[in-house]
């Protein structure tokens, strides 16, 4: 690949595309989760929510870096010193650690008084984020196309360490650390999940040296990339010996990162073609949610989780979830659009305004 760069574009529609096709799989993931009766969780359309609802945080882990290596690359070609251009990577995990620490706040506030205080440091991907962010910044010292490299060997490298984090003797750490650090199915811990952000850095620099006209060949070699990574990662998964004492599939497997990697390069290939062929510059309901995923995060797990519909929550049957989720997907995209279009609709109000009340010529004037 040659180091010709794109030029430096606001938004790219298939960004946008595949994070809003995770906040449309999240709403129904959670909707299950959060309404469903206890017995109906052995049930295939239960389970089967459940496991496509696993990958959105490993997408939205994997778009953050990819804006990250955006964020690095922009700072470099803009000639900032090497410790700026850190300073700025740790800016930006800081502020998500700033919107992970008000959204706990808030969570806990509008359950008051029976959520516990410790809620407020619950590690969820908002910290998830923060935390890989600033451990990754001086990934900003190097150039763009050294991080493509190096990023996707620090990702390979946190994967294949993952099941050995899980064997440390957390005894005697603080919860908190654990909870931050060690593999966890309740929290969002460094291993493996940043393994994402690292691979996501990797992609994103590798976007930023390619030309306009390369970006279609580029997104070829993705998808097929991801058949390879999926293929290798069921291979290794299913053989009948292991290099590690123990190991969980669903909690610190290296190969499963490996697998949701490569179906996180089949979405995006797929988004590319999709927004540049078919969409093209017309309004996608898909894309509109990636404008707005962070919102439509925020809004529905107080919705959903919170004491507001506590007469639905696990006492629904499979097909009154199913509606319930059609609804929460319509009213958070009604939300995003209300969103994204209210300064021009306040635009418009003040036009109108000035246009109703300006003074008129009477007819002898």
């Amino acid at each position: 690949m040659t180091s010709h760069k794109t030029p430096a574009s606001t938004r790219l529609p298939y960004i946008d595309w595949m994070r809003g096709l995770a906040a449309v799989i999240m709403l129904q993931g959670h909707a299950f989760h959060a309404f469903a009766k206890p017995e109906l969780r052995t049930s295939g359309p239960y389970v089967l929510s459940q496991f496509i609802g696993g990958m959105p945080p490993a997408i939205f882990l994997f778009l953050v870096g990819i804006t990250l290596a955006f964020l690095m690359d922009s700072r470099e070609r803009k000639g900032m010193a090497p410790a700026a251009r850190v300073l700025a990577a740790l800016k930006r995990g800081g502020f998500l650690f700033g919107i992970a620490f008000l959204f706990r706040l808030q969570l806990w506030l509008f359950a008051w008084p029976y959520s516990p205080w410790t809620d407020l440091f619950k590690v969820d991907i908002l910290n998830a984020m923060g935390l890989a962010v600033a451990v990754f910044s001086p990934m900003a010292l190097f150039r763009t196309v050294e991080r493509v490299r190096l990023c996707a060997a620090l990702g390979l490298a946190i994967a294949l360490a993952s099941p050995l984090a899980s064997q440390v003797d957390w005894s005697g750490a603080p919860p908190l650390l654990k909870a931050y650090i060690a593999p966890d199915f309740f929290y969002f811990g460094f291993f493996p999940w940043a393994s994402f952000v690292a691979f996501g850095m990797s992609a994103g620099s590798l976007l930023r040296l390619a030309r306009a006209e390369q970006i279609e060949r580029l997104m070829q070699w993705g998808a097929l990339t991801g058949f390879g990574l999926i293929l290798a990662g069921q291979y290794f998964a299913n053989i009948p010996y292991s290099i590690y004492p123990s190991s969980d599939f669903w909690l610190d497997s290296p190969w499963l990162v490996l697998i949701k990697l490569g179906v996180m390069l089949l979405i995006l290939s797929f988004a590319y073609l999709w927004t540049q062929y078919v969409v093209r510059d017309r309004w996608s309901w898909v894309r509109q949610f990636g404008l707005t995923s962070l919102l439509v995060y925020w809004v529905h797990v107080e919705l959903m989780y919170g004491r507001w519909l506590w007469f639905w929550k696990e006492n629904l049957t499979i097909g009154q979830t199913v509606a319930v989720a059609v609804a929460f997907i319509l009213a958070m995209l009604a939300l995003s659009v209300v969103r994204t279009q209210w300064k021009n609709w306040r635009l418009m109000g003040s036009w109108l305004s000035w246009y109703l009340l300006r003074p008129r010529r009477t007819m002898g004037e």
